[in-house]
């Protein structure tokens, strides 16, 4: 439940609970474990100490842990607690939340860029798993795939015969995780009388471009590996300078065993995809095209992505080709928020990606000579 289905404005006196649903007074939040928990730069110190947000570190039974079924995470009842309303017909304007809860804003801020990304879904869909490490170097998976099929199948033992096997060391090379961000510069006097319901569209878009920006980073990982001679295999149309269904049928072939869920390149190559003859027919290769969503060639989701060289066609399987890593979740420079009022402030994360499969992404070159 969103917070402003409940804040009322008898919530801004400090209650020891509000009324979550104004049509069902019986049900209440309590507020009064929440109401002994002050905010401070320290606050966000513990939560970074420990590779936490803030709201999952309120979320800790030393905080305000959520019991089951409560309508509103910790964080929310922070809000709550002092009468700041996000968004509804009457949300607070960024003035009010420094005069009730300046501490609260730099995580505010944060949890509304993450929504941000979450509305590019694009990259979810590519990675196979995401892991956080507390390190700022990690070692890949090195997982030998070249072995025969009939080396690695299942099959009756005789006695003292060798059992088949998968073979997985780390990769020589470590990857980097570097950090990435970008500076949020806005003047108090542009923001101070501007809704939280506005400021949230400024952050969503600000998460939706980081989003973007790190689909071109798993991108250039897929195509020329992690650092571990490990960049996709290139494969050539028939023909030089063309792209027909017949290559995309023998790109989807030399993918096996994988499955080419997903084909990801830029707006040009998409449109000429779309634009084949075999995809305007829903009666042409129909076996191929109903197993996948509404636009699907082969069965896979098209992802658009303009870093993608116009020329070339990604197709992987989603499920293990690429994992992500993360050392430093998503981070507001918070002393500047609550401090200086913004005027500027960092925006960062650590972020890196690394192969899982190698051959689970290939690349076809429709312009190879």
């Amino acid at each position: 439940m969103d917070i402003d289905a409940f804040l009322t404005d008898a919530a801004r006196v400090v209650p020891s609970a509000v009324p979550v649903n104004a049509a069902d007074r019986l049900t209440q939040v309590d507020l009064s474990r929440a109401a002994e928990i002050e905010i401070t730069r320290d606050t966000y110190l513990e939560a970074r100490s420990s590779h936490q947000t803030l709201s999952e570190l309120l979320e800790s039974e030393h905080y305000d842990p959520s019991p089951a079924g409560s309508p509103l995470d910790a964080f929310e009842r922070q809000l709550a607690l002092r009468g700041v309303r996000v968004g509804g017909a009457y949300p607070a304007t960024v003035e009010l939340f420094y005069q009730g809860a300046p501490a609260l804003l730099p995580e505010f801020m944060r949890r509304e860029i993450t929504r941000g990304m979450k509305m590019r879904p694009e990259l979810s869909m590519l990675t196979a798993s995401t892991a956080h490490i507390t390190t700022n170097r990690y070692a890949p998976f090195a997982v030998d795939t070249s072995a025969e099929d009939a080396d690695l199948s299942l099959r009756p033992l005789a006695d003292g015969a060798n059992v088949p096997a998968v073979v997985v060391n780390e990769q020589l090379h470590t990857i980097n995780v570097p950090d990435y961000g970008l500076v949020l510069k806005a003047s108090y006097k542009a923001l101070r009388h501007r809704t939280t319901d506005q400021f949230k569209v400024l952050l969503w878009y600000i998460g939706y471009r980081l989003q973007t920006d790190k689909m071109a980073l798993l991108i250039d990982v897929i195509r020329n590996g992690d650092g571990n001679g490990n960049a996709a295999e290139i494969i050539n149309t028939d023909t030089s300078g063309t792209l027909d269904y017949d290559d995309l049928v023998k790109f989807w072939a030399e993918l096996h065993p994988f499955e080419m869920n997903t084909l990801v390149c830029s707006k040009a190559a998409i449109q000429e995809i779309l634009n084949l003859a075999e995809f305007k027919d829903p009666m042409i290769g129909f076996k191929f095209q109903t197993a996948g969503e509404l636009v699907s060639p082969l069965g896979a989701r098209l992802v658009r992505c303009d870093e993608v060289p116009d020329d070339l066609v990604i197709g992987m399987d989603r499920r293990f080709a690429v994992e992500e890593v993360i050392t430093q979740p998503l981070t507001i420079e918070y002393d500047k928020v609550i401090e200086q009022r913004i005027e500027e402030a960092v925006i960062s994360e650590s972020v890196a990606y690394a192969k899982v499969i190698q051959d689970a992404a290939k690349v076809l070159d429709s312009s190879w000579t």
